[in-house]
């Protein structure tokens, strides 16, 4: 019954139960309907206390929830900073960049390693989704990082002040990328902590084997100019 920013700050901070940490959703149409969710559970439940305070979460399901929700009847995303700030993201047109170079991704739900990668955005996301693979998952979320030099010169290239743990071991994966036959490699089994919205490069993805959708980070004069506040929290509370 909250709006995406209350939902945020509450989700963040507000939770007795829950530990202050940043957190990232989608919001769903408002129209969309599936029997695999009890959504009448939700026209009962989501309504104002005798006092009139709001309910602030209802839960109708929690495990393999992703793949059950069409990509279409996703909306915006939101990234929560760890203090309650919320940023929005809208869908942006996808364009695929010709450039030849190495990508790092960090994969969000359903699995949660960093991986290091040949694909550009959507080839990724249709390799880790491909149902011939004996090692696939049906839906992903995950969102592309910055690695400075590393894209072009693993061995050699500038890292400035990347937060990756295990810099050496990235500059390895990614090196043998280069000379070995593979699409990808992975850097980590699961990132620890929060990630760093600062590192996140072009931007968030979601999709499958069919379908396929691009949330553009913005750039950081944009993110200076219009979401200051956010972007000053992103880059002072959050921690790998």
């Amino acid at each position: 019954m909250l709006t995406p920013k209350e939902f945020g700050s509450y989700y963040a901070i507000g939770a007795q139960s829950n530990a202050q940490g940043e957190a990232i959703f989608f919001e769903i149409e408002p129209d969309f309907r599936s029997d695999d969710f009890p959504f009448e559970q939700a026209d009962e439940r989501c309504v104002p206390d005798v006092d009139g305070r709001l309910k602030e979460t209802v839960y109708l399901s929690i495990y393999r929830v992703l793949e059950k929700i069409p990509v279409s009847a996703l909306g915006s995303l939101f990234l929560v900073t760890d203090d309650g700030r919320t940023l929005e993201l809208e869908r942006s047109e996808y364009e695929a960049e010709t450039e030849r170079a190495l990508r790092l991704y960090q994969e969000l739900c359903p699995v949660s390693p960093m991986v290091a990668s040949r694909l550009e955005p959507m080839e990724f996301c249709r390799f880790m989704t491909n149902p011939d693979s004996p090692v696939h998952v049906p839906r992903i979320v995950f969102s592309e990082l910055i690695l400075q030099g590393l894209r072009t010169d693993p061995e050699c290239g500038a890292t400035d002040d990347l937060p990756y743990p295990s810099l050496d071991h990235l500059r390895d994966v990614l090196t043998e990328l280069q000379v070995e036959d593979k699409a990808s490699k992975m850097v980590l089994r699961h990132a620890k902590g929060e990630i760093f919205y600062r590192t996140v490069r072009s931007g968030f993805f979601v999709g499958g084997s069919h379908d396929f959708a691009f949330y553009r980070f913005p750039t950081i004069d944009e993110l200076e100019r219009d979401h200051h506040a956010w972007w000053r929290s992103a880059q002072t509370v959050s921690q790998l």
